[in-house]
């Protein structure tokens, strides 16, 4: 997956990651079920986990941006379902984190209070855990955006920012940062630059190829690591088993 250009013909071969949040971690090493088994969004899920996160080698990011090429590509679903796979996964806390100062999702896909979050992590003091709320007693933690200003999306490019993302691979194993799309904003770039690399989202049938190759293009100039792509809401026009034999 380290070949940005073949990364994106790969991708055509991808399955869905992602069709709803599912049910969250609950707890370390979570034992999947039979049902999990047989879910193939979440079995692909595992498989993005376990070749990005858990492979052995000095080189396996720890901070990780998903960004998807345009809106509405369900990067924000996709990002959520990685994270809580990981945290089922490893022993460490893993931090998930609402950088899409543009339009913020993952409280509503948490059901979680927005009340407090990134926005304000960035603008007071104390430590970055007093704005992180643990997941319903697992090792995911969720720093929402918090309540936005017209020009928040500024926040990112500052060095208190960089001070919190320095902060926060302190005190967690892995950190997923959800982070608007490379079309038509900077902020997924900006982030990409100053993390461990980028896994990019597009949508079956719906991403065009020359606006996914631009994006790509974008991510060379801005020498951004481009980890891996993700294409989303996969169908199968001929039997999934036999899909998988192909």
């Amino acid at each position: 997956m380290s070949n940005n250009y073949e990364i994106l013909r790969q991708a055509d071969k991808e399955h869905d990651l992602f069709q709803n949040p599912g049910r969250p971690a609950s707890g370390v090493k979570r034992k999947h079920s039979r049902s999990d088994k047989t879910d193939p969004a979440r079995e692909e899920s595992v498989k993005l986990v376990q070749r990005l996160f858990l492979s052995v080698g000095a080189q396996s990011p720890r901070i990780v941006v998903f960004s998807s090429v345009e809106h509405g590509n369900g990067c924000s679903k996709v990002c959520a379902q990685v994270a809580e796979g990981l945290a089922s996964q490893i022993e460490g806390a893993v931090c998930l984190v609402d950088a899409n100062l543009r339009s913020p999702t993952l409280h509503h896909l948490f059901q979680i209070e927005n009340e407090l979050g990134l926005v304000d992590a960035v603008a007071q003091s104390g430590p970055i855990k007093n704005f992180i709320q643990p997941f319903r007693g697992s090792n995911l933690w969720i720093l929402p955006s918090g309540p936005l200003l017209s020009d928040s999306h500024t926040l990112l490019s500052s060095d208190r920012f960089l001070s919190r993302l320095m902060e926060l691979r302190q005190e967690f194993s892995h950190v997923l940062i959800d982070a608007p799309p490379i079309t038509p904003y900077a902020d997924a770039v900006t982030l990409g630059r100053i993390t461990d690399g980028l896994v990019l989202v597009l949508e079956a049938n719906t991403t065009r190829r020359e606006t996914a190759r631009k994006a790509k293009e974008t991510l060379e100039a801005a020498k951004v690591r481009m980890l891996g792509a993700v294409l989303n809401k996969r169908t199968f026009p001929i039997p999934e088993r036999l899909y998988k034999r192909l």
